[in-house]
């Protein structure tokens, strides 16, 4: 689910080798985190199928909050409210691990995924980084934060 949402979001931003081997990579690299135990990651699914996926760590720059580090939807599930029941699912996990605060960051020129937290009671805080995905192709990224 990862890598066809993925391949729909993100890969037309970037030049097609690139944008395939982003792909390719995108369905394997769960395994290795899974086996390590890193972070929390869930799943939302639909009549039986796996259909949107969280992760979510500890921030590594802001001390004592959570990050949603990665929040994909498969295409076949958008709209469906799986993204939003997992969203639910997620923010109710990292309450009960602890974590009273979430932030997370999204590119600034995705509106589906922006009008996505702001449905779900995330607030832009101000903040901006910019993001190489390895091509050096910087995109520029926006912070969310919400309580748990």
């Amino acid at each position: 689910m990862h890598a066809a949402s993925w391949a729909a979001a993100y890969a037309p931003r970037f030049p097609a080798d690139f944008a395939q081997e982003g792909i390719a990579d995108r369905r394997t690299r769960w395994h290795p985190r899974i086996a390590a135990g890193e972070g929390i990651i869930m799943l939302g699914s639909l009549d039986d199928r796996p259909l949107a996926m969280s992760w979510s760590v500890p921030s590594e720059s802001r001390t004592g909050l959570a990050e949603i580090y990665s929040f994909y939807t498969h295409p076949n599930g958008w709209g469906s409210g799986v993204s939003a029941a997992l969203m639910h699912a997620t923010l109710r996990q990292l309450k009960a691990s602890g974590y009273e605060q979430v932030h997370l960051w999204t590119l600034r020129d995705t509106p589906q995924s922006r009008r996505f937290y702001l449905k779900c009671g995330f607030t832009e805080t101000g903040a901006t980084q910019i993001r190489d995905f390895g091509d050096n192709n910087l995109l520029p990224q926006v912070e969310y934060e919400r309580s748990t």
